[in-house]
């Protein structure tokens, strides 16, 4: 845990979405941290020490969006990749049609595939030159949090703060 939470520290409620709508609680943060995993880690730790989790959850803060490039898009590529899902089109329809057939399953589900790759690589590659050059590019988006906060109902708070103590005091080394 990098930072404790301040004792009364509110986050608004919805945040945690409440199973009983009659009820909204105010929760508190008892914990942030760098990573998510790290804050996944705290609230395995709870849930494995006998805290009711269903009053937990974890809030990624300060989201940014992050776009990763992979390479670059040409004509050639976007056939490909349409190829590639006409392809799996193609085989669903092709077993489809393989179910239903008394003879040769085996030609229906290869003519499926065949036909489902040619139209999808016509398709990605004629879709792709239509752009004019725009977006030349994949790429992978994410949304990042530059810190995930554990949150639990303000009535749980003490209980959950006692054990993330001791999760950190046991990591430490001190016990």
């Amino acid at each position: 845990m990098t930072t404790p939470a301040d004792p009364g520290t509110p986050i608004p409620s919805g945040i945690g979405v409440p199973t009983d709508t009659d009820s909204v609680r105010a929760s508190v943060t008892v914990g942030t941290y760098p990573r998510y995993a790290e804050a996944q880690r705290a609230v395995d730790y709870l849930s494995d020490n006998g805290f009711p989790v269903e009053h937990s959850a974890i809030v990624g803060t300060d989201l940014r969006l992050v776009e990763k490039v992979l390479g670059r898009m040409t004509i050639g590529r976007a056939a490909v990749a349409g190829a590639a899902s006409g392809a799996w089109f193609g085989l669903f329809i092709g077993l489809l049609f393989g179910i239903f057939s008394v003879t040769g399953w085996l030609g229906a589900v290869l003519a499926g595939v065949v036909i489902g790759a040619a139209w999808g690589a016509a398709f990605g590659a004629i879709a792709h030159a239509m752009t004019g050059g725009r977006r030349d590019f994949t790429s992978l988006r994410m949304l990042e949090a530059s810190q995930y906060a554990v949150v639990v109902d303000s009535e749980h708070a003490d209980q959950a703060r006692h054990a993330l103590v001791q999760m950190n005091w046991r990591a430490s080394g001190a016990g």
